[in-house]
């Protein structure tokens, strides 16, 4: 994060990456102004980060070209990551639909209709060809859209400010228009109103919260309603037989994900693929042998009769229609493991064909056989395949969960990045997509949550009317995101902007009131999930917006520094010290905390700020932006590493190298700049050049603080018990900063410092 005033500090620009700015104090301001004289060098000296924000040259959103093979082999991965939960809906649409009745035929016919345009109008128009395109260059999900909105406007509880975007490509040939004005207009006002970025944040981690809670049911409704096939076989099996089997499956599924979604989706896209080929091709059998007069139901009036017909019982069974959209969120959730082109090649070329032949064969069969509704997918599969049908159908509900556990993955990876979620460990598992992870915590949480799930429910009812309420939730936070994408970033037209909101939020609020009507059968268990995961992410974030604010106050004056002498007043020690702080202007409070507590610092010190940017990558050339920090005999540098929130952190021993790299090049600029402007200044650049590799021979430590966070004896009991006890609670339990930072004990240094706040 990012701290105070700038002080003495000059610098000169090495690379140059978007960054947020801090408070600076007026006396800092002049001392900046004083600094910063026009050049006629090739070189910027400037102190304001928002003013080198203006200069990013790696934050397009474009994405790179690839070629038509890797998209077809993405593709194709996709299948099996991104495409098992949506489609394995078939296995329950129709008995969650009818869970309480025997349908007529003018019923089943209403309910197709039904199926059929909402699968057109959410995941096929919706989000393959609108939610897609709010991508945060390449990378997808609610978190993603939070970054986006935060790059464009200064919503973030953390100051991100920038003055200047014109060299975003979302700026790019804008032209003042009554768009740009209102646009404008609507940031303002936001960027204002602390009460509309609490509820930003609010809904982007209510999003987050139930794309988790999605990732938790998946698993349990499609292994439950594979594995309950079975039954047709043999009758004498139980729920509870069918209950364990279901939760072994369970187990060795999230046993193997520690593979990598590419592994995985090379595994499982085979499968995949076979079940769409399966459940097309039967679907188009029951539609000649059965009944092809349900093909009817691609007249939208059918829908209309459906209500009229009985309106309760209709806007009841929309519960159970909805849940033939599910796994539509993980289309763009893992959207940073694939592509938008393979993303909608697949859903296009072969889901969403599929899916509709065996919507309408299972319709065809329901309207000769009413009574089947309850195992429609299974009755109305031909003897003579059912076998294979039903291993491809167990083998595609344990690969359907799949979906929602890597955008699981991905949106926690998101969170943690923007100072939103616990320390957690994020393993990269594909060299070749950046996006694909794993995190060990949330795997076993997941897998420990799924089991008690399915042990807890046994049968899928119930656990559909909870299944349901996620994915429109989800939708709803997707659909209020988007609506501000266009409003402040695309600048669509307003007419086309109502028009998304009549058509697909209005329609979604109908199914949300239709899923909250079970409420009391199931229907609390994603809220609950959601609730806790809302508490758990919203303390951390507010504790470590306290945490940031407390550093810009207590921060070093630069008299405090100025006034300590050559030395800085203790002993020098040959060696590198790299201090961690929050900060990237100023000097942190933790400084002062080590010169009390110890007799010597090293005789290289650099201020290290590790920052997480609202973007998905920093290129590396534009990792590092070094400056000075103090007069030269300091020997003092401040680094300052950005990354975004896809990035992978290098270990330890490569970040040396790289830092010490781009300390000798800033060292050789800032001479021959100086230099430049002044003949007489003669500085040998190659002297403290040498004396820094003389240092790092000696050794490199790192210094961190140990903060212990409190509230303020003056606060109320529910801050004193967040701070004091579920904040504590958290850090003790998550991965430790040191770990997080993959620094070695051995060349490890701590001091506790606590914090008020």
């Amino acid at each position: 994060m990012e701290g105070g005033g700038g002080g003495e500090e000059k610098h000169t620009i090495v690379n140059v990456e978007m960054v947020e700015t801090e408070s600076i104090t007026p006396e800092e301001e002049r001392t900046q102004e004083v600094q910063v004289e026009p050049k006629k060098k090739p070189f910027i000296r400037l102190d304001s980060l928002e003013q080198e924000a203006s200069r990013v040259s790696g934050m397009s959103n474009a994405t790179k070209a690839m070629s038509i093979a890797s998209v077809l082999q993405l593709a194709f991965q996709s299948i099996g990551v991104v495409y098992g939960d949506i489609g394995t809906s078939p296995l329950y649409v129709f008995s969650s639909t009818f869970s309480d009745r025997i349908p007529t035929q003018i019923d089943v016919i209403g309910a197709l209709s039904l199926i059929i345009y909402s699968l057109t109008l959410f995941p096929l128009i919706k989000y393959v060809f609108i939610v897609l395109l709010a991508n945060d260059s390449g990378d997808g999900g609610t978190f993603a859209m939070y970054s986006l909105i935060c790059r464009h406007s200064k919503v973030s509880a953390i100051p991100n400010a920038q003055t200047d975007h014109m060299d975003l490509s979302a700026y790019k040939l804008k032209i003042p228009n009554k768009n740009l004005k209102r646009a404008e207009k609507i940031k303002e006002a936001i960027e204002r109103s602390p009460f509309a970025k609490t509820c930003l944040l609010s809904v982007a981690l209510l999003g987050t919260c139930m794309v988790i809670g999605d990732g938790i049911l998946t698993p349990c409704i499609s292994v439950l309603s594979a594995v309950g096939g079975v039954k047709k076989i043999d009758d004498k099996l139980t729920t509870d037989s069918v209950m364990m089997i279901s939760v072994a499956i369970l187990v060795v599924l999230f046993s193997i994900q520690r593979f990598g979604t590419d592994k995985v989706g090379y595994t499982f896209a085979p499968a995949i693929l076979l079940w769409y080929l399966f459940v097309g091709s039967i679907g188009i059998f029951n539609f000649i042998h059965h009944d092809s007069s349900v093909i009817k139901a691609f007249n939208p009036a059918y829908i209309f009769r459906y209500f009229s017909g009985n309106p309760k019982e209709a806007w009841i069974s929309l519960g159970g229609v909805v849940l033939c959209m599910t796994g539509t969120e993980a289309m763009f959730a893992d959207l940073g493991h694939f592509s938008v082109r393979s993303i909608q090649i697949a859903f296009t070329g072969l889901v969403y064909p599929c899916l509709i032949c065996a919507y309408v064969g299972q319709a065809a069969y329901l309207s000769k056989f009413p009574s089947d509704v309850g195992d429609a997918f299974y009755k109305s599969t031909p003897n003579r395949v059912y076998w294979p049908m039903f291993v491809i159908a167990v083998l595609a509900s344990v690969i359907a969960s799949q979906a929602m556990i890597s955008a699981t993955f991905a949106i926690v990876k998101q969170s943690m990045a923007l100072g939103c979620f616990p320390r957690v460990r994020v393993i990269h598992t594909s060299h070749k997509h950046e996006g694909q992870v794993y995190i060990p915590e949330i795997n076993f949480l997941l897998m420990v949550a799924c089991v008690l799930v399915t042990a807890s429910f046994k049968e899928t009812t119930n656990i559909g009317n909870a299944y349901g309420i996620a994915v429109v939730a989800v939708m709803l936070v997707t659909s209020s995101l988007l609506i501000l994408i266009m409003l402040m970033i695309w600048q669509t037209n307003i007419l086309l902007i109502a028009l998304f909101a009549l058509v697909f939020v209005s329609s979604e609020l109908v199914y949300f009131s239709s899923v909250l009507y079970k409420f009391t059968k199931g229907g609390y268990l994603p809220l609950s999930f959601a609730a806790v995961l809302f508490f758990v992410m919203y303390v951390w974030h507010y504790v470590q917006t306290k945490r940031y604010a407390f550093e810009v106050e207590q921060k070093v004056s630069t008299h405090y520094l100025s006034s300590l002498g050559t030395d800085l007043g203790i002993t020098r020690v040959p060696g590198v010290g790299l201090l961690y702080t929050e900060l990237t202007h100023g000097v942190p409070a933790i400084f002062s905390h080590f010169l009390t507590n110890l007799p010597a610092v090293h005789s290289v010190l650099v201020l290290v700020s590790v920052k997480y940017l609202p973007v998905n990558k920093v290129p590396a050339e534009e990792r590092f932006l070094l400056r000075r920090v103090g007069p030269k005999d300091y020997k003092m540098y401040r680094c300052i590493a950005r990354y975004g929130y896809r990035d992978r952190r290098v270990g330890n021993e490569e970040f040396e190298n790289l830092l010490m790299e781009h300390l000798k090049q800033f060292i050789r600029m800032e001479s021959w700049e100086n230099n430049c402007e002044d003949e007489a200044l003669g500085v040998d650049e190659e002297d403290e050049i040498q004396f820094l590799e003389r240092s790092r021979s000696a050794g490199v430590v790192y210094l961190l603080g140990h903060s212990e966070v409190r509230a303020t004896k003056d606060s109320c009991l529910v801050k004193r018990w967040v701070v004091n006890y579920v904040y504590d609670f958290l850090r003790r339990n998550f991965r430790q900063g040191f770990v997080d930072l993959q620094i070695p004990n051995k060349n490890l240094l701590q001091v506790g410092m606590n914090y008020t706040i």
